[in-house]
């Protein structure tokens, strides 16, 4: 699992890009998120994600690049950030905008893959950590 984030970016869009990426692999993927734990005083703790992630960054041109190489592997998942997502005001609005763009004129701000270490590693290994 990693999550890529648009070095081009202000701080904020990427901040909330990361966050809304996070929230797609722990929704679709049950084994992401672990159980309930509790502390030694016996405060409950929400389960978390039981996996690193790691943060890297790209330019624009390679997160649409990567995001196409990650769509074509098999077993492994790709969830997507983009301008027109960023740039609505409802899930609605954001669809419909998107249903009437062309896949290469999508602005991608982050992209979160999951799937085999093999594969993710493969397509992101060359990108740098997200400082």
């Amino acid at each position: 699992m990693v999550v890529v984030i648009a070095a081009e970016a202000p701080v904020g869009v990427a901040l909330n890009t990361a966050a809304l990426l996070g929230v797609a692999l722990g929704d679709h993927h049950e084994d992401v998120v672990g159980p309930d734990t509790e502390d030694a005083s016996g405060n409950p703790h929400t389960g978390m994600c039981a996996h690193p992630i790691p943060v890297l960054r790209a330019t624009a041109e390679q997160l649409h690049d990567l995001r196409a190489q990650a769509a074509a592997r098999d077993g492994v998942t790709v969830h997507d950030m983009h301008q027109i997502a960023q740039r609505a005001r409802t899930y609605e609005q954001m669809s419909a905008t998107l249903s009437g763009t062309k896949a290469e004129d999508v602005e991608y701000l982050g992209v979160g893959l999951y799937g085999p270490r093999a594969a993710v590693d493969s397509l992101t290994g060359a990108l740098a950590l997200y400082r």
